[in-house]
């Protein structure tokens, strides 16, 4: 399964957020830089500090003009309560069907683990960033922020 590489149309997708609303990726486009980051499982250690920083960072990124959304096989239900638990203020999709894993390209790691794979994707749909790490967590906020900020400045 190959990964979206940088400079490719990210694919589009309509999905279900952890308050019952649908959101397609393309009502973003010419508006907001999208952060599009998969992770295995709410309420687990790993997935957990990774929401929080996202979480604690969550301004930065809005002022940049970025959507952050977060993407796991959990339930709807299990995002809204995860969402509430610790007060994340971004959209949580839920990939029960794996589909959006399988259209990103994002593999299970060591063929067991649902991967944490991070998108950086501009206000033209277009994939300016991928950041693939099971076990640091918190740089994929670090990286995406980076890349965000960067291009605000550009726009």
């Amino acid at each position: 399964m190959a990964t979206i590489d940088v400079g490719v149309i990210a694919p589009d997708f309509t999905k279900a957020t952890q308050s019952g609303d649908t959101i397609t990726l393309s009502q973003f486009r010419g508006e907001k830089t999208v952060v599009l980051y998969f992770y295995p499982k709410d309420e687990t250690p790993g997935c957990t500090a990774e929401a929080c920083t996202f979480r604690d960072n969550f301004e930065d990124f809005v002022e940049a003009g970025a959507v952050v959304i977060g993407v796991s096989q959990d339930s709807e239900k299990s995002h809204q309560s995860f969402a509430e638990h610790h007060r994340l203020p971004f959209l949580l999709v839920s990939d029960r069907d794996k589909a959006l894993q399988k259209a990103y390209g994002v593999a299970k790691t060591m063929g067991l683990l649902p991967g944490r794979v991070t998108f950086v994707i501009d206000r033209n749909g277009a994939v300016q960033h991928v950041f693939n790490s099971q076990l640091n967590a918190k740089k994929h906020v670090r990286e995406a922020l980076g890349v965000v900020k960067r291009l605000s400045a550009s726009a």
